[in-house]
């Protein structure tokens, strides 16, 4: 067994003016762009919803730096790996205190009985509280975690054992991501009794810098600074708000008149007037995102009985050439987007930089929908995302350039769209035609983008194309169970190869990150999964 030691990061070093809790309490308003589908982050998989709890309310075994990818000691202060690269054994941080709030008071600190509840619950469909109240973990299951980890066990009450059936490179990495959030088994056991297991979702218990205070749908989530936080340093408001504000240009006159004092990512067209305001600051980085459209490639859609034209190769390989992506980016990233060819960003270590997309051609196109017998005027439901993220600063205009693009070959495009919880959900289930849709990079591994998007295990999840290639599925498999990196590298890219190949996707465009913020907020940093985090900040 070899033994990983993590150097605890020293935020003062890296961020400049840092106060201390005491001397910087204050209240912070984020003018966030959607409303969370809930405050249970093993249910979900967006930035919206991790924003508003695995970011505030919640830590993970390990967990990554603040503004980049490097693993940090979390709830764990180390962990050892057997010879076989099969067991994980975590010792964890002792002093811990669960929230204390009007409907939840802890009688002991966080220990190893915590760990086993919040993965047991994914695990295991005859937990008692998962049988109480029924609920899927999409990125658990995408990610084949679920089949992966065979067991875990309690060897006291400081010291987790995660047992595996293949060897998984990343699954370190894998316990910092949001879905891993660890919950209060206690918590759970007094919901239980209470008949209420559902409240997990509504009202959170965690061990994170903020309290869980109150929420209102479309409204505002407030928290509260957690002043038993185990990292004191991380905690210097004393109050943070969500204010949910869906209008990108709402959110910008918001935050010049300090209604709220960071914003959520703006329009590439409101880039010129922030840069203006001498009250604002403008970090920028590049994205570690992309921005796709995913082809639903099944015989038929969830909800009708005609065929599916985009189950046809042809037909995805014509709708895809007729594309004009450098004008799509031109009008919606308006300079702050990169052409994506693949389903990654070019900085994603084994990119395969051999990849290039089809050529922009009218008539190949037309001619592969005639081959695939497809009619003149077909109809393609091709749905929008109803908010800004930040792989796609506007996709309804996207959505409408795509429309344009496609009547020249004799396609129908009929744009859908639904609230973004609504969109999320029927998209998961199938109910989608061509759809909108994007991601930004959880963990540095390229599994989470070619396993966690594409795979067969993420047909339930995140694999909007519904596409499952049982020859690409082998490599990426292969790839995460072993260690050998140069081995990862060569099976990864071919992987890329059969992907684009299938066509399931066009990928778009990767954004360029700009983050506005008052010049009074200190410590903030732009996460590269794109997460709006506030642990760590303060007012000046």
């Amino acid at each position: 067994m070899f033994k990983i030691k993590v150097v605890p990061l020293l935020l003062g070093a890296a961020v400049i003016g840092c106060a201390s809790f005491a001397q910087a309490a204050s209240t912070l308003v984020y003018c966030s762009e959607g409303s969370p589908a809930g405050f249970d982050p093993g249910q979900y998989t967006t930035g919206t919803d991790f924003d508003a709890s695995a970011e505030t309310v919640f830590n993970r075994l390990t967990q990554f730096e603040r503004g980049g990818t490097t693993l940090v000691e979390g709830l764990a202060t180390s962990w050892d790996v057997s010879q076989d690269v099969l067991t994980y054994t975590f010792h964890l941080r002792k002093g811990v205190k669960f929230h204390t709030t009007p409907y939840f008071k802890p009688s002991r600190d966080f220990n190893a009985d915590d760990v086993l509840f919040t993965f047991n619950r994914m695990l295991n469909r005859d937990d008692p509280f998962r049988k109480a109240y029924p609920t899927e973990f999409p990125y658990f299951t995408d990610m084949g975690l679920d089949t992966n980890i065979t067991g875990l066990n309690k060897v006291d009450d400081y010291t987790v054992q995660f047992h595996l059936k293949t060897v998984d490179a990343a699954f370190a990495q894998d316990m910092a991501m949001s879905f891993a959030s660890i919950q209060s088994a206690e918590y759970a056991a007094q919901l239980l009794r209470q008949g209420k297991p559902s409240d997990l979702n509504q009202k959170p218990i965690g061990t994170g810098p903020f309290v869980f205070k109150s929420y209102q749908k479309d409204s505002n989530i407030r928290f509260a600074g957690n002043k038993e936080y185990w990292k004191p340093e991380d905690v210097r408001l004393d109050t943070l708000i969500f204010a949910i504000t869906p209008n990108p240009s709402v959110r910008i006159q918001k935050l010049a008149k300090n209604e709220c004092q960071v914003s959520y990512y703006p329009r590439p067209a409101d880039l010129a007037a922030l840069r203006a305001d001498k009250h604002l600051s403008l970090p920028s980085q590049a994205g570690f995102n992309i921005g796709y459209l995913a082809y639903n490639v099944m015989d038929k859609i969830k909800g009708s009985d005609e065929p599916n034209p985009m189950a046809q190769l042809k037909v995805r390989q014509a709708l895809d050439m007729a594309i004009q992506k450098q004008n799509i980016i031109d009008a919606v990233y308006e300079g702050a987007g990169q052409k994506a060819v693949n389903a990654m960003p070019p900085t994603q270590w084994s990119y395969d930089t051999t990849i290039k997309d089809a050529p922009y051609d009218v008539a190949r196109a037309r001619q592969l929908l005639k081959e695939a017998g497809i009619k003149e005027g077909t109809e393609i439901t091709l749905w929008a995302m109803p908010v800004q993220r930040p792989y796609n600063p506007n996709a309804k205009l996207m959505a409408e350039m795509i429309q344009a693009d496609w009547a020249k070959i004799g396609i129908k495009a009929k744009i859908v769209s639904y609230e973004w919880g609504e969109y999320n959900k029927r998209a998961k289930q199938g109910e989608n035609g061509a759809i909108l849709i994007g991601w930004s990079g959880d963990n540095g591994d390229p599994d989470n983008w070619l396993g966690t998007l594409f795979s067969c295990d993420a047909l339930n999840g995140n694999n909007y194309a519904k596409w499952c290639d049982p020859k690409y599925d082998a490599l990426i498999k292969e790839a995460k169970s072993t260690a050998d990196h140069g081995k990862r590298v060569a099976l990864y890219q071919q992987a890329q190869h059969i992907l684009k190949d299938a066509v399931p996707i066009t990928p778009i465009a990767h954004s360029t990150i700009f983050q506005p913020l008052r010049n009074s907020v200190d410590g903030y940093k732009i996460s590269p999964s794109g997460y709006s985090s506030f642990y760590g900040v303060g007012i000046k």
